[in-house]
This record gives structure tokens, C-alpha cells and sequence, in this order.
């Protein structure tokens, strides 16, 4: 089992930035792939960032392209989103997830999920 924490969320101004963590226990955290989503409210759980267990690979939303950049550091077990030029769209609950299979876009596919961390972009 894997036990995911997120922190870092916030409030933040239009076009400032925010650097999201998630700590992973467990000492198989490197040969998990992570992932970043979230939910504004009402809206449905929404694929964001994702990473491979090494960290050769990522992939992105088209909306946050060139602005968000996901991470990991296995030594430590945690994963980071870096967030940069936020925008108001960008305000939601992001929660991340770990997957032993592979770095998926569909939130159904991974196995162990944080507890969210907010993250409100004000205009």
C-alpha cells in the first residue's frame, strides 16, 4: 500500500505560482508513477500532469502546457507541481495518485489517491 499527503495549495493572484508537494510512504514509491488531477466544484475529476516511475516521461493537459511542470524525487518519496502563470480556470482541489502500472490519464486507473489540497486563483 501506498499513502499519498498533498500540501502546498493556496491562494494565489493571476499569473503568480505555486509549487505543490505530495509525499508518498512506503519504500516502492520510485516504481510508482504519479499523477496530478483535480475537480473544480461541479465539475468532473480532471487529468492534469503525470510522470513515470523514473521520471523519463510526462505528460500534460493541453491546458497547462508550458505553464505547469510535474516532478518526482524518489530519494525523498515525493512528487512536486510546480504551477506557473495560473489563471483563474486553474482554481480547484488537486489531489495526486500513484499508479504501479503506468503514468495514466484516466483517474480510474490509479490505485492510491491523496487527500486533496486547494488551490484558488483570484482575479
Amino acid at each position: 500500500q501506498v499513502q499519498l499527503v498533498e500540501s502546498g495549495g493556496g491562494l494565489v493572484q493571476v499569473g503568480g505560482s505555486l509549487t505543490l508537494s505530495c509525499a508518498a510512504s512506503g519504500r516502492t514509491f520510485s516504481t510508482y508513477a504519479m499523477g496530478w488531477f483535480r475537480q473544480a466544484p461541479g465539475k468532473d475529476r480532471e487529468f492534469v500532469a503525470s510522470i513515470t516511475a523514473s521520471g523519463g516521461a510526462t505528460y500534460y493537459v493541453a491546458s497547462v502546457k508550458g505553464r505547469f511542470t510535474i516532478s518526482r524525487d524518489n530519494a525523498k518519496n515525493t512528487g512536486y507541481l510546480q504551477m506557473d502563470s495560473l489563471k483563474p480556470e486553474d482554481t480547484a482541489v488537486y489531489y495526486c495518485a500513484a499508479s504501479p502500472a503506468g503514468a495514466f490519464t484516466t483517474s480510474r486507473l490509479y490505485n492510491y489517491w491523496g487527500q486533496g489540497t486547494q488551490v484558488t486563483v483570484s482575479s
